[in-house]
């Protein structure tokens, strides 16, 4: 069974490095009592299917597959919870890790966040400079949950809660 193990951090944009490599993303969530179900436009033309299960410490199951482009057009339109999560995500090398960075835009502009993948729970990861606090275990920071209360729902608070930390 597939399984997806990451860390997940709150960025301070101020020490971001730049990073040549970035995609745009799309994606969306078919509401349901069970497993998430999301879709992903990556780019202009990459499509997937995503089928994921509930989290256990950093790890859940996850299964992933390329569906046609129209076919996810029209579920995003017609099917996902709306807003849609919309940001650019950067791939960043730091020590043995290919960190993701998403910043987003939308209802979800202002929040930027990285994850790290591992093999294991237990696997070690240097953190680069421009993390702030760990969010893994906060649900509220999931895409899926940003899809039902976007950041720009958020308190001065909740928003300036995981900067301040660091």
């Amino acid at each position: 069974m597939p399984v997806e193990i990451e860390r997940k951090f709150l960025v301070k944009p101020e020490r971001l490095p730049s990073s040549g490599s970035h995609t745009t993303m799309s994606q969306g969530y078919i509401d349901s009592s069970g497993p998430v179900v999301r879709i992903r436009i990556t780019g202009e033309n990459d499509c997937f299917l995503t089928i994921k299960g509930p989290t256990q410490g950093m790890s859940r199951s996850e299964f992933e597959y390329p569906i046609p482009i129209d076919d996810g057009r029209e579920i995003l339109a017609k099917l996902c919870r709306q807003p849609l999560i919309e940001k650019t995500r950067h791939l960043i090398q730091h020590g043995s890790h290919v960190w993701e960075v998403d910043i987003f835009t939308g209802d979800n502009e202002g929040l930027i966040v990285a994850e790290v993948e591992l093999d294991s729970e237990g696997e070690s990861v240097e953190l680069p400079s421009w993390v702030s606090i760990e969010v893994t275990q906060d649900p509220k920071y999931t895409n899926a949950a940003l899809a039902q209360r976007p950041f720009s729902q958020w308190s001065a608070e909740e928003k300036s809660d995981g900067l301040t930390s660091v």
